[in-house]
């Protein structure tokens, strides 16, 4: 099971928490986006083997979002850190991927 690190709660097991999508997606400015952009927006992400920044919310507790880093192959999170910060840096050197 997935243990996850809720930074105000602490470590609870994945089922307490939703899923949000992948994380530092920044959203077109409508006016200068066509239909292609706009659906290019709604639904391409980026779905890389290795580390991945993403969203959580801790909805059977404090109900709060952040974000993860974790690497989809091994399944460890990585780092936890608050919504609105840049990503952090992971070791291993593969935090670039986005």
């Amino acid at each position: 099971m997935l243990w996850i690190d809720c930074p105000w709660c602490g470590a609870r097991p994945e089922t307490e928490f939703r899923y949000g999508g992948e994380a530092h997606i920044a959203r077109p400015e409508p006016a200068a986006t066509d239909d292609a952009g706009w659906a290019d927006y709604l639904f391409m992400r980026s779905n890389p083997k290795g580390v991945h920044a993403e969203r959580w919310m801790h909805r059977e507790g404090c109900r709060r979002w952040f974000n993860a880093l974790r690497d989809t192959v091994s399944n460890d999170v990585l780092a936890i850190y608050p919504m609105g910060t840049p990503r952090p840096d992971a070791s291993g050197g593969e935090a670039g991927n986005e």
